[in-house]
């Protein structure tokens, strides 16, 4: 669980086991809508179901670090993916009727670089304490724009600038000092 206080890093967020009936409903209600599915349904409630909601909530890891949004989620096919936090453009709260039934949100990440059709990078579904995490991501990007900020270069042009001047005074010293051994 997330506190509102200062949070020591890595954050660790913990997810409400309320997911697993949510996500073995969901799937139900898609095998309802077609034939094979309601042929299924005994199947899927019965076992099935009841062991991949099981597993999945316990694959479910997110993690906030310094510098990085990590999760990872799956059974079959296990997906891990680290977001580094300045590329994070946009954090979506999402809460339908179905998810507010379960009290569970949905948290989208939009990132930058993707193209339309990607309009959402990540989504992350019963995180305890939604809006709390949601706040400690946009602070710790807004700390790391601002660290980066902060230790950014003098400016290059300034830097060339100087060099310039200097190699030009270099230049004059040279050639007065030529100038000179050829005038004795």
């Amino acid at each position: 669980m997330i506190t509102s206080a200062e949070p020591t890093l890595p954050l660790k967020v913990s997810f409400n086991p309320i997911i697993r009936t949510y996500l073995l409903l969901y799937i139900a209600f898609f095998l309802c809508i077609s034939i094979i599915g309601i042929v299924l349904l005994p199947i899927w409630f019965l076992g099935v179901g009841q062991w991949w909601s099981r597993h999945y909530f316990h694959n479910l890891e997110c993690e906030l670090s310094e510098r990085s949004l990590r999760f990872k989620k799956g059974i079959l096919v296990q997906v891990e993916k680290t977001i580094p936090l300045e590329n994070i453009q946009d954090v979506t709260f999402v809460a339908g009727p179905l998810l507010r039934y379960f009290d569970l949100c949905i948290l989208k990440f939009e990132t930058a670089g993707q193209s339309q059709n990607q309009a959402n990078d990540m989504e992350l579904i019963g995180i305890i304490d939604a809006q709390n995490f949601r706040t400690h991501i946009i602070e710790q990007r807004q700390k790391l724009i601002a660290t980066r900020s902060a230790q950014a270069p003098v400016d290059t042009d300034q830097l060339l600038l100087t060099e310039i001047r200097d190699t030009l005074r270099d230049i004059r010293q040279l050639l007065q000092a030529n100038l000179k051994q050829t005038n004795m």
